[in-house]
């Protein structure tokens, strides 16, 4: 699970190896790493929905 987590998060940042990339096809799957990037994804959308509510907020 952590390794699907952390092939996000480097997907996620853009910096990711061939070498890493290949060995992430050979153990992960499919359906894991869509769930994992609709979590990370839903997860950053909202932590900058209230950091922008906090900022605008007097």
């Amino acid at each position: 699970m952590w390794d699907t987590f952390k092939a996000v998060l480097w997907g996620f940042l853009g910096v990711r190896s061939s070498r890493g990339y290949e060995d992430d096809q050979k153990k992960l799957k499919v359906q894991h790493v869509i769930a994992a990037g609709i979590f990370c994804a839903l997860i950053f959308v909202v932590s900058l929905f209230f950091l922008v509510r906090m900022l605008t907020t007097k």
